[in-house]
């Protein structure tokens, strides 16, 4: 038997494990035979068309996991001062998670104005503080869920149940992709672990498979497993492979017309060999100078995972990804590494903060310099802000607080050092300007040329969207 034959028994399972290439070897039939694949019905995702005239060509998402305390970060209250130590009264019941009796403690941090919008940041803060003139804070926002899970996922699909696609799948789906050689929606996870709900925060959900967000192993220095093609086997042997398997490939697919979910997995195939060129590219940090190195902190031990992403999401943005998420906090067990500060805010922010303030506030500076913040929309959320009373008598913590939160916005369309929205003055409920998630989501889709009520897509007899039957754009932060 030649080295290329196959016994009659040998199947497309069989062959794709012993091929040995992983999901860049197999790539490569693209490559070898790129019209013949795609007469078998996997075309070009093709460039979307939105609504209305854009603001914003591309997002990226910063999304702090764990829930951080707008009382400790931008949302000053000088009568949590006055009240420290005092009970919350008839306030209201008791948010969090778990509920537990607490007194008023004030912010453990030191609030002064920055810029010349006098925003107040905390002293947690220092490089984010710098970037205030260039953003706009929404200070009354509100989620629905009081738990980690639900709660991220309403922040990332607009649902506090999973199964929903996320706000990237759903731009992917809605606009395509601007580059076809790299994803259109990429996540970037914290090296040290996935958020409440892991990879289900960047699903495609009910959209098609080939519009979930293409995370990166970015504790490794392989980025994506097996995109490599294995140095033992020679360029004839790999052509001859993947010869054969793109006839199979065409073969099932003539035979499987209606599988859109192989169809889709042909398309990751397609994508995936282009990648094999493009993402060393777009991900190498070597020829960056020294200043934007510095610029990041990308060799300060505290951030330098964080920060490594950071910079990569601008290489990622300026070569064409339409959504960049990057994630911030993750491992929810023992010890916890993310903003949720049960036992001791300080000791608990301080470390996130750390990790979060410098790379974020450079990638702000980065994005502007280069003029791409003119057409690109930076997101900062959480899922839930902390409460004003401690978790516990005698504690340093705070439980979770759904009730009012702080995100900011900054880039394409949006005013500029403004805030909207307020808390009340122990930061417990929202006073003005009520904010839900599905307005957040209304606008960021507005600022990118989409009506969120006319992005949609039919599933189990209802038209679904990502802001369901809700949300209005918050048209007073558009400029």
């Amino acid at each position: 038997m030649s080295d290329n034959a196959l016994p009659s028994s040998f199947s497309r399972r069989d062959f794709l494990s012993n091929t040995g290439g992983g999901l860049g070897g197999i790539a490569l039939a693209w490559m070898l035979n790129q019209e013949n694949v795609r007469a078998a019905g996997t075309p070009a995702l093709p460039l979307g068309q939105p609504h209305f005239t854009p603001k914003a060509k591309r997002v990226v998402q910063i999304f702090c996991a764990g829930g951080v305390s707008h009382l400790e970060t931008f949302d000053y209250k000088p009568a949590l001062e006055r009240l420290n130590g005092k009970s919350m009264e008839n306030r209201g019941e008791n948010l969090g998670f778990f509920g537990q009796p607490g007194n008023l403690m004030k912010s453990i941090y030191d609030f002064r104005q920055h810029g010349k919008s006098g925003a107040w940041v905390s002293s947690l803060l220092p490089h984010l503080a710098g970037c205030v003139d260039d953003v706009v804070f929404i200070k009354s926002m509100f989620a629905k869920s009081n738990n980690h899970t639900p709660a991220a996922f309403q922040m990332n699909s607009g649902f506090t149940l999973n199964g929903f696609p996320c706000m990237g799948a759903w731009l992917s789906y809605g606009l395509g992709t601007v580059n076809e050689n790299l994803p259109a929606f990429v996540v970037l996870p914290d090296p040290r672990g996935l958020p409440a709900g892991g990879s289900i925060n960047w699903t495609s959900g009910f959209l098609p498979a080939n519009q979930q967000g293409v995370a990166f192993r970015t504790q490794s220095a392989e980025l994506i497993a097996d995109l490599k093609t294995p140095a033992d086997i020679s360029a004839s042997a790999r052509a001859a492979d993947m010869t054969l398997l793109a006839t199979m490939n065409r073969e099932f697919a003539d035979a499987n017309r209606g599988d859109g979910a192989f169809a889709a997995r042909l398309r990751s195939y397609e994508l995936a060999a282009r990648m094999q060129s493009s993402i060393p590219d777009a991900t190498s940090l070597d020829n960056e100078p020294a200043a934007i190195k510095q610029l990041y902190g990308l060799d300060e031990p505290a951030n330098k995972g964080f920060a490594r992403n950071c910079l990569m999401a601008r290489r990622l943005l300026e070569r064409g990804v339409r959504f960049v998420q990057i994630l911030n906090g993750g491992a929810f067990g023992s010890p916890r590494i993310n903003w949720d500060g049960h036992e001791n805010m300080r000791e608990n922010h301080d470390k996130q903060a750390a990790t979060m303030d410098k790379p974020v506030a450079a990638l702000i500076q980065d994005l502007k310099q280069r003029g791409m913040l003119e057409d690109t929309l930076f997101i900062w959320s959480t899922e839930f802000g902390r409460c004003p009373v401690t978790q516990g008598l005698k504690s340093t913590g705070r439980d979770h607080h759904p009730a009012v939160f702080t995100c900011f916005l900054a880039g394409a369309g949006l005013k500029k050092g403004i805030s909207y929205g307020s808390s009340d003055d122990i930061g417990y409920s929202v006073a003005e300007n009520k904010v839900s998630i599905p307005d957040f989501h209304a606008t960021i889709l507005h600022l990118l040329g989409i009506d969120h009520e006319k992005l949609t897509f039919y599933h189990n007899g209802i038209n679904r969207r990502l802001t369901d039957v809700h949300g209005h754009v918050i048209r007073e932060i558009l400029a």
